[in-house]
């Protein structure tokens, strides 16, 4: 019984956290380039490039168009003013084909900002980020990362829940310009 209860207790801690981000502030950014699209049209965007002008809020979420990624667009897009000025280059990233981004980047995010297609999971791999949901169905994990000029992970955040990306990010971001 004793020993039961030890593990109901310890399951029940596992999986009331939220989990945490695979790289972790002082980690090497892994370098990518990867088709996005931003208000319907494509374009490639290069993370070496992008961080030549300032640090880089890149975001993973799992599926477009689905509730959760639909909210954390919306906060994103009405956030991205913020993030440029101070700075910050903001992209999102999903395992979903550019076809679909294309749509999503003008619905969902009101081309205010990027999204990149990883349909072979090579960036989500590299970032650690992957989730198996169910066998033939691997999407990304909802993290977020900064990521400072010199290529250094400076934040990470990982939660499921789409709440306190945006906050957590723009805070990162800040944080750098003091």
């Amino acid at each position: 019984m004793k020993r039961t209860a030890t593990l109901a207790l310890l399951l029940g801690c596992v999986f009331a956290t939220p989990s945490f981000a695979a790289l972790k502030p002082g980690d090497a950014a892994p370098d990518f380039t990867a088709k996005a699209a931003l208000g319907g049209d494509e374009f490639t965007f290069s993370l070496a490039s992008a961080l030549k002008k300032g640090p880089v809020v890149l975001y993973f979420f799992p599926k477009a168009f689905t509730k959760g990624c639909t909210a954390e667009a919306h906060e994103f897009a009405e956030a991205a003013a913020s993030y440029t000025a101070a700075g910050a280059t903001l992209i999102g990233m999903s395992a979903d084909d550019i076809g679909t981004l294309h749509t999503f980047s003008t619905q969902e995010c009101s081309a205010k900002f990027p999204v990149a297609a990883d349909p072979d999971l090579k960036v989500i791999n590299a970032y650690d980020t992957k989730l198996e949901m169910k066998p033939g169905m691997t999407v990304s994990e909802r993290t977020s990362y900064v990521i400072g000029t010199d290529g250094k992970i400076v934040y990470a955040y990982t939660n499921r829940d789409p709440d306190k990306h945006v906050e957590n990010t723009m805070a990162a971001v800040k944080a750098l310009k003091k």
